[in-house]
């Protein structure tokens, strides 16, 4: 049909008009920071990102990277985007794209991530560890290189930070170049993330008059560039607070702790009267149900690296007032960083002293390495049940900062130090077996460990004849059945009559299920 010359005309200019004015969106609209994972729940996830000018905010998400069908939008004008999806699928895999309403600013087969599983399921988990990683030096570009290459195509399902995450003063500047920059292309966009505050983050070299201010406030760039499942809803006890939190992967009960900001102006984490302390317990006794309990902040109770135990007042006091709470709930594992360097020790319970008062005799519950390889003395950590006995401790603080040693270097409570490589750790949980792996910036793993927990069990069945039953073995390892040939974790028999014992081994000769089956 013929349009006058002026309607053909104008159709024309506001088609331009369009063009320009999406063109002027994208330009104008820069993608500065991230995107990265926060929150992360079975079915919701909060993805953020910055942008150098104010614009809306839209998340397209599906699950083929091709077809990204669904989106969630906020239409407040900012730079700091933060949208929060719902209604997902629990360990579920989803691509996604970030931009605003007229323009994508990243899409791609990398930009994806998994929810997190319901709480208290068992499956094979992963979790990365860095502590004081934000200095953007070679040795952090290094750990993060061999970390990934230790992936490889496997998924991870969470990392967390052991604090000092931004060196020297924890600035929103620092951030950007130390931290964003360096993480932005691989962990931050696929990893849902958890942090944990240090010393550096409060401002501590440069600003002593503001850090003594921002403890009492916790008005730091910290609390800014991150968010905190604060009400519970990741798992655990609500907080209430950015400081501390709780959070569930599957059988993991996570719980991240300030431990140099203050509470109501004076409580630090070693104060028991303190909000802090009174939350940690109130979690840990509605979570005794729990297959693995983890906790994470950043001062250490035990190092002789860049930093002394018995010199530091954070240090001296969290050992002598707050770890005993830990230990007497059954946590089984204790994360630190600050110093930059490696240190794990065995099995332990019950020092709260300087380090000579050590006493491997009596504060040791296991003499083992924990490695599991079949060299000598190398049986996993065993315990009996879930809050049973015994921490492990461990300092891995140089993924980033690297080196130092105290005169009295290696301390007396570790198994194992290390001060001349940088490195990450990761856990890797499979039902009632949790390893901790050394990850170092040459891709070499100079430690790891093993723990187990309701293992060594003897199991008693009584059954029809003609009945069929599956054994099924306690633990996550290698298999020997004294009745089959099976090398698989369960088999099933059919005894014709009688009483049959059936045993199940590992062959390093550390764990041994004995089932006694009579024929009724």
């Amino acid at each position: 049909m013929f349009k006058p010359t002026w309607l053909l005309l104008g159709s024309i200019l506001a088609f331009l008009s369009g063009v320009h004015g999406q063109r002027k969106a994208s330009v104008l609209s820069n993608l500065v920071r991230g995107p990265y994972l926060q929150v992360a729940t079975d079915s919701t996830i909060v993805i953020r990102w910055r942008t150098d000018v104010s614009c809306r905010s839209r998340v397209r998400y599906g699950a083929e990277a091709g077809r990204l069908a669904q989106f969630t939008d906020d239409s407040t004008l900012t730079t700091e985007h933060l949208v929060k999806l719902r209604g997902l699928q629990p360990h579920t895999r989803y691509f996604y794209s970030i931009g605003s309403f007229n323009d994508t600013l990243q899409t791609g087969n990398d930009n994806h991530f998994y929810t997190l599983p319901e709480s208290g399921k068992e499956s094979f988990y992963r979790v990365g560890v860095f502590g004081d990683c934000g200095n953007n030096s070679v040795n952090q570009r290094n750990v993060k290189k061999a970390f990934i290459d230790y992936l490889g195509n496997d998924y991870m399902d969470a990392w967390i930070l052991l604090g000092d995450n931004a060196y020297h003063n924890g600035t929103d500047a620092e951030y950007q170049a130390k931290f964003f920059n360096i993480y932005k292309d691989d962990l931050l966009k696929k990893y849902p993330m958890y942090p944990s505050p240090g010393n550096h983050d409060y401002h501590d070299v440069d600003f002593p008059a503001a850090t003594e201010m921002a403890q009492k406030t916790h008005a730091i760039d910290y609390y800014k560039n991150f968010s905190m499942p604060v009400n519970g809803e990741a798992g655990g006890v609500p907080s209430g607070t950015q400081a501390f939190y709780a959070f569930d992967i599957g059988n993991i009960h996570f719980l991240s702790l300030d431990s140099y900001g203050k509470e109501v102006n004076e409580y630090r984490l070693y104060d028991t009267l303190g909000p802090q302390v009174q939350w940690v317990k109130k979690d840990l006794e509605a979570n005794t149900n729990k297959g693995w309990v983890v906790a994470y902040w950043h001062h250490p109770p035990y190092t002789m690296g860049s930093h002394n135990s018995d010199d530091e007042t954070e240090l001296v006091k969290i050992r002598e007032n707050f770890i005993g709470i830990l230990e007497r709930y059954g946590v089984d594992l204790i994360l630190c960083g600050h110093s930059h360097v490696y240190e794990r020790s065995r099995l332990m319970q019950g020092h709260f002293g300087m380090e000579p008062t050590f006493d491997s005799a009596k504060n040791n519950l296991s003499g083992s390495s924990a490695l599991f390889d079949g060299t000598t003395n190398s049986c996993p950590y065993i315990k009996e049940n879930l809050t049973g006995r015994g921490t492990v401790y461990v300092v891995t603080g140089s993924a980033g900062q690297l080196g130092g040693k105290e005169k009295a270097w290696p301390h007396n409570a570790m198994y194992y130090s290390n001060a001349d490589n940088g490195g990450a750790s990761i856990l890797e949980v499979q039902g009632n077996r949790l390893d901790l792996k050394w990850i170092c910036a040459d891709g070499v793993q100079r430690d790891h460990f093993t723990m187990m927990k309701q293992v060594n069990q003897h199991r008693t069945y009584n059954i029809k004849r003609g009945e069929s039953i599956t054994l099924t073995a306690s633990y996550v390892g290698n298999y020997r059945w004294n009745k089959s040939d099976a090398t698989e974790r369960s088999i099933t028999v059919t005894p014709k009559k009688g009483t049959t014992v059936y045993t199940v081994a590992d062959t390093n000769g550390c764990l041994k299920d004995t089932f006694t089956v009579t024929v009724r």
